[in-house]
């Protein structure tokens, strides 16, 4: 019986080194690696050893025989990625980084990480595989690991799991945390330099996307909804408006669909997670039994991955349904693996019956928000054009109004600029080579900072080992200056600023 990698994956990589026979793709040294949704098990060459169970970090991968009912749809995807036909030769173990070798310096190096989400601790631990290294991780929240924490829906557990790879991390000797410091407010860059040999800035993407229509203003930002459900400080004492029985969520990414499969489910189903209190009282007053999720072009143009919608699809006690008239494929290349199987399931999902459904989903596409109005939004209705082989959305002339009492926006994250670094406003980014800051010794960045709001939480991982072999590097080269200022200067100097801070202990 093999192994089946389920929703949760986190595409970090630690089951394919894991794997005695090469059985999981792709891996880190094939190019499909940094797109691919999901990681898939081959069963014909599964053995069923278990070993990747054991490393991953966020229990995705189950043996067939355990599959749940919810659970089963992945046996099929995983088995069709592999389609019969072998890949070619592999080696027998996916290419391991080699580690990352130093030269004799009178200080062993000294790294500080600005942020503390899965980019900065898939970078502290890469820099804590040299003997005798230090990481000081500066987070300006009271607790760490940023969107893995307050970005991932309550009831999506296993995904939350990664934390206790972080824990694991944070435990390491040489790293430190400093919870409650702001880099900019309570120490600047140059006072950073001063105590280390570098800094690496993953600060992520903590912003978001703003749609531009009259009546935006009426609009919820999807990032600061998901924050208060989250109960994140800045946002636990914010109210919605949940009274009335239609909301719409405009976009149609990861975090559309979890903002309104929160919305919609039996809030007893949230009671068991670590929802926030407040949050969870206020979804048991709601009114709301429908949430439209809402794109601008066709199915296939999804934002969505398919393991979140195979994961909403079955969600128990919530009817998901699709505008079949809507599905309209120009453009589409079901070539591809993961839309053939989005597209499969978005037509199963339009000739179900929801009619009668006290709780639902509704899946709407091929409407541009025109305006927000005091009882909803205008939606121009659109045709796809095929261009150069671009697909484009075409308003038709038609405008369509949906009654809602609550909108938010879910249209992407972007970066804000960084005080000291440059920063290109058309990426959202901060220019970089190989992680490296253009014209900025001893800077450096990783995560969403560096390559924009896409990927996964795998991503992070090689993303960051790529920053840290860039710094080492130069470390290695003499570019880094020793700093001139010991730990215990540093941290005389953060209590004198932030008495209130949790500082230079490892966080578990």
């Amino acid at each position: 019986m093999p192994h089946v990698v389920t929703q949760s994956c986190c595409n970090d990589a630690s089951c394919v080194h894991a794997c005695p026979v090469n059985c999981i793709h792709p891996t880190p040294d094939e190019p499909d690696f940094a797109t691919a949704e999901m990681l898939y098990i081959d069963p014909r060459t599964c053995v069923d050893c278990g070993a990747c169970v054991s490393a991953c970090p966020v229990g995705a991968i189950v043996p067939q025989h355990r599959l749940g009912d919810a659970q089963l749809p992945f046996l099929e995807i995983n088995a069709d990625f592999y389609g019969g036909a072998p890949r070619g030769e592999q080696p027998i173990l996916a290419k391991v980084p080699p580690p990352l070798t130093v030269v004799q310096r009178p200080v062993p190096p000294r790294v500080a990480i600005v942020g503390s989400g899965p980019a900065a601790m898939y970078a502290a631990d890469e820099v804590l595989t040299v003997p005798g290294a230090r990481v000081d991780v500066y987070e300006k929240l009271p607790v760490p690991y940023g969107l893995a924490r307050a970005g991932v829906a309550p009831d999506h557990q296993s995904t939350r799991r990664v934390v206790t790879q972080f824990d694991t991390i944070a435990a390491q000797p040489g790293f430190h945390l400093h919870a409650g410091v702001e880099v900019g407010r309570d120490i600047s860059h140059e006072e950073l330099l001063r105590h280390h040999h570098a800094v690496v800035y993953a600060v992520g993407a903590s912003s978001d996307r703003r749609l531009e229509v009259e009546g935006a203003e009426r609009a919820v930002s999807a990032t600061e909804f998901v924050a208060w459900y989250n109960g994140h400080p800045d946002h636990a004492h914010r109210t919605f408006d949940l009274s009335h029985r239609r909301a719409v969520v405009i976009g149609n990414g990861n975090v559309a669909l979890d903002v309104a499969r929160v919305l919609i489910r039996d809030p007893g189903s949230l009671a068991a997670t670590d929802i926030s209190p407040a949050a969870l009282a206020a979804l048991r007053g709601s009114g709301i039994e429908e949430v439209m999720v809402v794109g601008r072009r066709g199915p296939a143009h999804s934002a969505f991955t398919l393991p979140e919608l195979v994961g909403l699809a079955n969600t128990p006690g919530l009817a998901v349904s699709a505008a079949e008239d809507e599905l309209d494929l120009t453009g589409a290349d079901e070539s591809d693996h993961a839309l053939r199987h989005k597209l499969r399931l978005l037509r199963e999902l339009a000739r179900r019956d929801v009619s009668g459904a006290a709780r639902r989903i509704t899946l709407r596409y091929l409407l541009t928000p025109e305006r927000l109005t005091g009882d909803g939004v205008d939606f121009a209705r659109n045709t796809l054009r095929v261009d150069d082989g671009r697909v484009s959305a075409v308003a038709t002339g038609e405008v369509e109004h949906v009654e809602a009492g609550l909108v938010l926006t879910s249209i992407g994250y972007r970066a804000l600029p960084v005080p000291g670094l440059p920063f290109d406003e058309a990426s959202g980014t901060v220019p970089h080579t190989a992680g490296r800051v253009a014209g900025l010794a001893g800077s450096y960045v990783a995560g969403w900072i560096k390559r924009g709001p896409t990927g996964f939480i795998g991503t992070n991982k090689s993303c960051a080992r790529e920053t840290v072999s860039t710094l080492i590097q130069d470390y290695n080269e003499g570019r880094l200056t020793d700093p001139s200022a010991d730990a215990a200067d540093l941290e005389s100097l953060l209590r004198s600023r932030r008495p209130d801070a949790v500082l230079g202990a490892a966080y578990a």
